[in-house]
């Protein structure tokens, strides 16, 4: 384990070096691409960041966590460093010898502003200096459906699309990636915005047989974004091949994702153990579901 605040060196390997270049290179099938020598995986602690704990040390040689609280000793191919993305010193901490990031950290939840400032507005100015700083040059960061929240759950859209939030975390996840944005333009770091659906071992209600994103596919999707020869910027929404979709990919297809599982085998259960929707409920007639209708938070 690495103290807190300690800087290790590191030889930092470019994407693609020949000491690293994977031998099988299949999106779909074989996950052991080491294409990064030493990966920063942000959010550790959370769901989803330990649900990508293992999954990820295929893709490095070093896989080092974070997250503000304590979550136990590293495990073997692991360091952590424990940060506050409110802290800039911290952050910056974090990513000497890092040549990608993973960042899952963060508010996950609609709630007021203040938290979501810190953690999700201020937290990310203060990556996106610290990739600056250390010359770090790929991104994947956890965007959000709420981005987007406010079309309607019948039109299907592509990322160019204008934002159009449904709170202040799809605001903080907007924001997100317009500086990141900013930040490929300006120098070189490339990011994708994964604009996460519903990321649960299953469907839990009818709203995510069409948002809903498999473990396995998030990871296909991270390792095609980490491993994609030329990533740019890039906004893609998050999802498996479910038959009802609000979202098209087309624009992304150059990361090479290609979603294995689909929300459709749940379907007969889904609709088994939930009641017809109220189509007058705005919950149901917007993508971002029950977040449009939450607040405000005084």
């Amino acid at each position: 384990m690495v103290g807190k605040y300690s800087k290790p060196v590191v030889n930092v390997q470019p994407l693609w070096s020949s000491a690293i270049r994977p031998q099988e290179y299949d999106y779909g099938q074989t996950m052991t691409i080491k294409a990064h020598q030493r990966l920063l995986l942000t959010g550790a602690a959370g769901n989803l960041g330990q649900t990508l704990r293992e999954r990820l040390k295929a893709n490095c040689e070093t896989l080092r966590l974070s997250d503000r609280r304590d979550f136990g000793p590293a495990r073997s191919g692991e360091e952590i460093m424990l940060a506050d993305l409110a802290d800039a010193d911290a952050v910056h901490a974090t990513m000497a010898g890092v040549d990608a990031v993973v960042h899952m950290g963060g508010i996950s939840l609609e709630g007021p502003f203040a938290p979501i400032l810190q953690a999700n507005i201020v937290g990310v100015y203060n990556l996106y200096e610290a990739a600056r700083k250390h010359s770090t040059k790929r991104v994947v960061f956890a965007s959000s459906n709420h981005v987007t929240g406010f079309y309607k759950q019948s039109e299907t859209i592509t990322a160019d699309r204008p934002a159009r939030p449904d709170g202040f975390y799809g605001v903080s996840k907007a924001f997100g990636e317009d500086i990141s944005r900013m930040y490929f333009d300006r120098y070189g770091i490339e990011t994708a915005c994964v604009r996460i659906g519903s990321s649960f071992p299953e469907p839990r209600d009818r709203r995510m047989l069409a948002t809903w994103l498999s473990y396995e596919d998030l990871y296909r999707l991270i390792t095609a974004c980490l491993t994609t020869p030329v990533l740019g910027h890039t906004i893609i929404f998050g999802v498996s091949n479910n038959s009802v979709t609000w979202w098209d990919n087309t624009q992304a297809r150059h990361i090479g994702y290609v979603a294995q599982d689909s929300a459709d085998k749940f379907r007969d259960a889904v609709f088994a153990r939930t009641q017809a929707p109220d189509l007058s409920d705005p919950a149901v007639q917007h993508q971002g579901g029950a977040f449009v209708r939450m607040g405000p938070f005084e």
